[in-house]
């Protein structure tokens, strides 16, 4: 029931924790927009990962992910469990907490990186922009999802 403990976080009951707030990124993203360094911005929603990001970048290209960097929250662990989930449908699906996506030149990545991390926001480089081969996927993904 919602008013169960969460799995995933004991100190909550699942409906607290099923509902809890998202975070609003536009104040810290403006802030370092204005810098320029930022190319795009994907707002991971429905549609997760796969989704989202091809809808930023040109045709050419494709986001090669470490799937191993992302912080991965127990609540996307637990819903990949319990629903018998597999990995793709769960990165087609969901954020899997990666809430914003930001595409940035590599010389100015751990720049854009710390200075969002200095307004408070966790930040991972988590992948790159590479070469899409004609026909290849618009998202590549190496590593495992944590949980």
């Amino acid at each position: 029931g919602y008013d169960s403990p969460a799995p995933f976080a004991p100190h909550a009951s699942l409906g607290e924790a099923l509902l809890a707030p998202t975070r609003i990124y536009v104040k810290p993203l403006l802030e370092v927009v204005k810098t320029r360094q930022i190319k795009a911005l994907a707002h991971i929603t429905g549609g997760g990962l796969i989704e989202n990001i091809p809808r930023v970048l040109p045709a050419r290209v494709s986001a090669d992910i470490n799937l191993e960097m992302l912080a991965y929250p127990p609540v996307f662990a637990w819903l990949k469990e319990a629903g018998g989930i597999g990995e793709r449908e769960m990165l087609r699906t969901f954020n899997c907490g990666i809430g914003m996506v930001a595409v940035a030149s590599a010389t100015d990545a751990e720049t854009v990186k710390q200075r969002l991390e200095a307004l408070g926001e966790r930040v991972a480089i988590a992948g790159s922009i590479i070469a899409r081969p004609e026909g290849g996927e618009r998202v590549v993904f190496h590593g495992k999802l944590a949980g």
